[in-house]
């Protein structure tokens, strides 16, 4: 069949040349079937697979409030019992129940208290490091005293305020051997800082081998306010510094707070400078310094011996 073509032109398309049916550069026609796209690299799943385990963790069975605390070990249970002190409950090593442990599930029942008997996993738990001895008590959150408080034990006492305050103690151990010793020199109370220094804890309980339960502890949350109000009440401010005097060169037997700093740094500057004078220990060794707690023992019986002595006299005259 003859085309009908005009001079200088293009043949006609026939109808299955149309426009739909250039070819594509891919191809395929540009308005027909396209391509298909090729499928997606998927990323393999790159989380790690959950660890199976064979044991279970311990689980705290005890619904404790933040506040509670525990006392550790025989001897601050047993003195717990023994001066009334408020106890929730009573945990006792399940396997073998027998002498002073006997005598406390024995004590405890007689005020009340519920004695309930645990494996060894339980008390290790609760313990938190601390060597139990095989008991631990729970009590009710620490009630901190205020200054009032051990200045009124002092004057119920009449006897002049003694005091002691810490700066910077963080190490439980410390702390507890302070309170201790505390107690047994006759001080009226003990002040702490609310922050950088360790507060009363299980671990700090037993080392105060149950002193915690009898010793007024305050927690303050300025320490140089603290001292500012003690001076105000009439009571001299002593820190522990070791370029300061001898201790025995100065007069302790007054109303007296005795600032006891943190191990390696000791009281700091600001404490220092709000305080009315300082002491010393005599060191004669080749060490130029004490443990926290030693240092403050050895500080707490001059203010003894130096009492002591102004009572003697004042008796003999």
């Amino acid at each position: 069949m003859a085309f009908n073509t005009r001079k200088g032109g293009k043949p006609p398309r026939s109808s299955s040349q149309g426009r739909d049916s250039k070819p594509s550069r891919f191809g395929a026609s540009s308005r027909g079937d396209k391509p298909s796209r090729p499928a997606r690299f998927e990323k393999p799943d790159r989380r790690p697979a959950p660890v199976k385990t064979n044991y279970d963790k311990p689980v705290r069975e005890e619904k404790v409030e933040d506040d509670n605390y525990y006392l550790v070990g025989r001897n601050a249970v047993l003195e717990a019992i023994n001066h009334g002190k408020p106890v929730d409950k009573i945990f006792l090593r399940k396997d073998g129940v027998e002498g002073s442990l006997k005598m406390i599930a024995a004590k405890a029942r007689e005020r009340k208290i519920v004695v309930q008997e645990v494996d060894r996993a339980k008390l290790e738990m609760l313990a938190d490091g601390a060597n139990h001895q095989g008991v631990i008590a729970l009590c009710p959150p620490q009630e901190y005293a205020e200054i009032e408080d051990i200045l009124q034990l002092a004057a119920d006492r009449g006897e002049p305020p003694f005091i002691i305050v810490l700066d910077g103690v963080t190490d439980p151990h410390n702390l507890g051997a302070i309170i201790r010793t505390a107690d047994a020199s006759g001080a009226h109370g003990v002040i702490i800082p609310k922050r950088r220094a360790a507060g009363i804890t299980p671990i700090v309980s037993k080392a105060s081998a149950g002193a915690v339960a009898h010793v007024l502890v305050s927690r303050v949350s300025n320490l140089v306010a603290a001292i500012t109000d003690l001076k105000k009440q009439g009571v001299w401010i002593a820190a522990a510094d070791f370029g300061a005097k001898p201790m025995y060169t100065n007069d302790l037997s007054g109303a007296l707070a005795i600032v006891i700093g943190s191990e390696g740094e000791g009281v700091s500057r600001l404490v220092k400078d709000n305080c009315d004078f300082g002491v010393s220990i005599p060191m004669h060794g080749k060490l130029d310094s004490l443990n926290a707690s030693v240092a403050a023992g050895v500080l707490m019986y001059e203010v003894v011996r130096q009492r002591s002595g102004r009572n003697r006299n004042n008796n003999e005259s």
